[in-house]
């Protein structure tokens, strides 16, 4: 008897729904459910306080330009249009007089910038850059497929073995070091303008890992892919990516399916069979491809009754981490003034850093370490009415704050229900002090703390990367080695989500990833 749908998807988040419609763009028939009212996971777009757009999840898009999916999945054709974000990111100088440093895809446009404050560091971010850019050319292709033993650094060090040209005039082993040593070392030893120092170390924090953590270079390193591709924003909101998808997937004869939570995978034998839903539906399918955490889908989900005592152990012991960071949504009735730049007309377009040197960062992480809020958050100020007007009443704006290092759990006796909206003031006075004319500015305000962000989005313990992105825990390490190629233990199960490999952020690489990994299988069991 066939099976009504040949694919249940758990999850409408981002990358749940790249491997759904290249499933049906192939002709295979897709069911998904999202547990949630509203779609779109963590890439979702809601309207609140009459009128305002509001992002609940990621809002910059940085890293999906950089694979084929948008074009694969013709998605202007379903309504998605992106906004270039050039610069993609600035840096107001804190001291009010020093100007702002913008970093433009254009890498000469950047240079130019990086002159006006930091002169001495010129060369120098021009050959951080070329020297990233020759690793990540080849850092890119082992995102775009599934992991295996031999890729962890092997297309790191590809073209140095075949040529000696991947480090250029540096030594082979001093790019090694390189490579293997800390976003923080690598930004120190590289760089003498404190300024351009905190805007490169505070955006590569946006990855989790700490400063000091071995094998992280290259998340400060990744700028040099920026300069390449660039950054974008949908119109309209950061869901517009997910509501395309959806659109483009019902076209292909996809359902998606709001408000049905799924409470078990059904399995027989080993093998998946379907799922049921807390209201007792049941849905049978041939695959079954989780977009949840994978500690969700294994644990609870799948049951420790179908996992080995030791792969049972495993999941429990990935390295999920403490949060580590919080996000409150604004609408407001101004744009900043920065003292630093009051007529710049480029800094509302991208990120705007607010994080006045390296130890200010560092303080707060020595906070989010003793477990306790941090006295003074390093700050991600988001303007994007700017160049999207759609996304408030007229005259009025967005202005989103992200922030860093907040621990979900939290020593002494405190509990974000109680200390939330203190913490929402402490982050938007970081913006009044770049902007003092923002001080009464505020309409309404959206806040999500790390537990805030569980409860919604079902990131365990406010992890927005699902699972901390140490060197540990990347490559054929994410989540598991057993579980890394999206792929697990129980037949027909598969694991599409930014628990698995290469990581979260808006990329898609792992849904992409997920999706040719089903497709081969589900061919092979056609065939036979």
């Amino acid at each position: 008897m066939p099976y009504p749908h040949d694919v249940i998807v758990i999850g409408s988040g981002h990358n749940g729904l790249t491997t759904a419609c290249y499933l049906a763009k192939a002709g295979y028939k897709v069911l998904v459910l999202e547990r949630r009212d509203t779609l779109g996971g963590a890439v979702c777009t809601e309207e609140m306080f009459g009128g305002y757009k509001m992002d609940v999840g990621s809002s910059a898009h940085f890293m999906i330009h950089q694979t084929p999916v948008v074009q694969d999945l013709r998605l202007a054709d379903y309504g998605l249009e992106y906004i270039d974000l050039d610069p993609f990111m600035s840096y107001p100088v804190a001291d009010g007089k020093g100007g702002v440093i913008h970093f433009f895809k254009d890498l000469d446009r950047t240079l130019d910038s990086i002159a006006t404050v930091a002169p001495e560091d010129v060369q120098n971010y021009r050959d951080f850059i070329a020297f990233w850019g020759r690793i990540n050319k080849g850092v890119l292709r082992t995102f775009l497929r599934p992991p295996t033993g031999n890729n962890i650094i092997g297309e790191m060090l590809k073209g140095q073995f075949r040529d000696g040209s991947l480090f250029g005039k540096e030594p082979q082993v001093d790019g090694v070091r390189r490579i293997l040593s800390s976003y923080g070392q690598e930004v120190e030893s590289r760089f003498r303008n404190p300024h351009l120092k905190a805007a490169l170390l505070w955006f590569a924090a946006q990855s989790g890992p700490t400063p000091e953590q071995t094998a992280s270079a290259d998340f400060v390193g990744w700028q040099a892919m920026l300069h390449e591709s660039g950054a974008k924003r949908p119109r309209g909101g950061s869901g517009g990516l997910t509501q395309a998808m959806i659109r483009m997937l019902e076209a292909h004869g996809g359902e998606v399916r709001a408000e049905a939570p799924v409470r078990r995978i059904r399995i027989a034998n080993g093998t998946a069979t379907g799922v049921e839903t807390e209201d007792g539906q049941v849905f049978e399918a041939r695959a079954i491809v989780s977009n949840a955490h994978v500690q969700t889908t294994m644990l609870k989900l799948v049951g420790p009754e179908h996992l080995s005592g030791h792969l049972e152990k495993q999941v429990r012991d990935i390295h999920v981490g403490n949060g580590f960071g919080m996000v409150v949504r604004h609408a407001v009735d101004r744009l900043p003034t920065y003292t630093a730049c009051p007529d710049d007309p480029h800094i509302h377009t991208g990120l705007q850093l607010l994080c006045p040197d390296r130890d200010y960062l560092y303080r707060a992480i020595g906070d989010y370490h003793k477990k306790l809020p941090p006295q003074e958050p390093a700050v991600i100020a988001m303007t994007w009415t700017k160049t999207d007007p759609t996304l408030a009443p007229p005259g009025k704006h967005v202005l989103f704050t992200w922030a860093q290092w907040h621990p979900y759990e939290l020593a002494g006796g405190l509990r974000w229900d109680d200390i939330r909206e203190r913490e929402a003031d402490k982050i938007y006075e970081v913006v009044v002090k770049y902007a003092p004319d923002m001080k009464g500015a505020i309409i309404d305000r959206y806040i999500q703390s790390p537990l805030d962000i569980e409860r919604k989005h079902g990131m365990l313990r406010g992890n927005v990367m699902h699972v901390e992105m140490n060197f540990d825990q990347m490559f054929l390490f994410r989540p598991l080695p057993g579980l890394s190629r999206y792929t697990t233990p129980i037949g027909n199960l598969y694991l599409s989500s930014a628990s698995c490999h290469p990581g979260g952020g808006v990329f898609a690489a792992a849904g992409y990833n997920a999706a040719g990994v089903v497709l081969a299988a589900l061919k092979k069991k056609t065939w036979f």
